[in-house]
């Protein structure tokens, strides 16, 4: 599948909770919005994001506090459409974004 592949790559093989697998399966493409507005600083956050990073790696990269990666995620999710990270790393790659 390719929400399992993408996973797998994203989260460097880390085994997904069945019921998070389904719910990125279940996504509907259709919620994501189609041209989200992000700003550069939210693109920089997404690709890290999409590479599997986590919140404080994120920071750690960009010189920036943990806090402010988590408020640019939260912007990033809400600007997508979507609830999880996951998510908004299918989303990202869906749209061409990284």
């Amino acid at each position: 599948m390719i929400a399992s592949t993408i996973f797998k790559i994203l989260m460097q093989e880390v085994v997904m909770q069945e019921a998070v697998m389904q719910e990125v399966e279940d996504h509907d493409s259709n919620s994501v919005k189609p041209t989200p507005d992000l700003s550069a600083r939210e693109l920089e956050v997404l690709q890290l994001l999409v590479e599997g990073l986590s919140n404080p790696e994120i920071a750690a990269h960009l010189y920036l506090s943990p806090n402010t990666v988590k408020t640019h995620v939260r912007g990033i999710l809400n600007k997508l459409g979507v609830q999880h990270r996951l998510q908004a790393a299918v989303a990202a790659l869906r749209l061409g974004l990284v």
